[in-house]
């Protein structure tokens, strides 16, 4: 890729549905707070230029773990928001010229440590020379139920042609400044480039860059990543 990647990990949230004091970003996973393993991951990939942690203003938690292993590979910006897309705008703003129009931006959740420096390497190819950018998505497997009021079977839904966004996401920088001014309430960057008029790219991702959300899903991000 002959632009600059900078890649923007929004961890400015406070993730209560794992029933834990500390935002989940933190938690402990194999002996390292959740987010190292996804920095480490990102710190990996020679290609992409600049690494940001995007954490919450007032955040306590950075400062208390030693990052020296991810040797300098990360930078950090205090510059989140209260939701995703206003940590992401916010990061963008902060860069400001530092990014061209023309430079990729990708995004990854802090909460998807599994992820494996060779499938970030393949995601780029495969965007290497798109014209809007894309995402890493799973096909829907499993068949879908529609529910109603009361929590019964309103009708099965049609998987063919569905699939489950993952992260990274990434799109050029002034298209993704655009789209995120216009849909900061977007639940993720492709949402926010759909609003555009744009179709963001499909590239297939793997099972085991899952999000951790729950505690069950912390214990399954423990077994990947020892390998067993």
């Amino acid at each position: 890729m002959s632009d600059k990647i900078v890649a923007i990990v929004p961890a400015a949230g406070l993730g209560t549905r794992l029933g834990d004091a500390r935002p989940k970003q933190y938690l402990d996973l194999n002996g390292q707070p959740m987010i190292h393993h996804t920095l480490a991951a990102l710190a990996a990939v020679r290609r992409i230029a600049r690494i940001f942690a995007v954490l919450a203003p007032g955040d306590l938690w950075w400062d208390q773990f030693d990052w020296r292993a991810l040797n300098g590979r990360v930078e950090v910006l205090r510059c989140g928001g209260a939701q995703r897309g206003e940590t992401v705008l916010n990061a963008l703003g902060a860069l400001g010229a530092a990014l061209a129009p023309q430079d990729w931006v990708l995004v990854h959740d802090a909460a998807r440590p599994c992820i494996r420096r060779e499938l970030i390497d393949q995601f780029l190819d495969e965007l290497e020379s798109d014209a809007v950018g894309g995402l890493l998505a799973l096909p829907v497997s499993d068949t879908l139920k529609s529910a109603n009021e009361s929590q019964r079977v309103d009708r099965t839904v049609p998987r063919e042609r569905l699939w489950r966004a993952q992260t990274p996401q990434m799109f050029r920088a002034g298209l993704l400044r655009s789209a995120m001014q216009a849909r900061p309430d977007a639940t993720d960057e492709a949402q926010a480039i759909e609003a555009l008029g744009h179709a963001p790219k499909l590239v297939a991702g793997d099972s085991a860059n899952l999000k951790v959300t729950y505690a069950s899903d912390l214990k399954l991000a423990d077994i990947l990543l020892k390998g067993v």
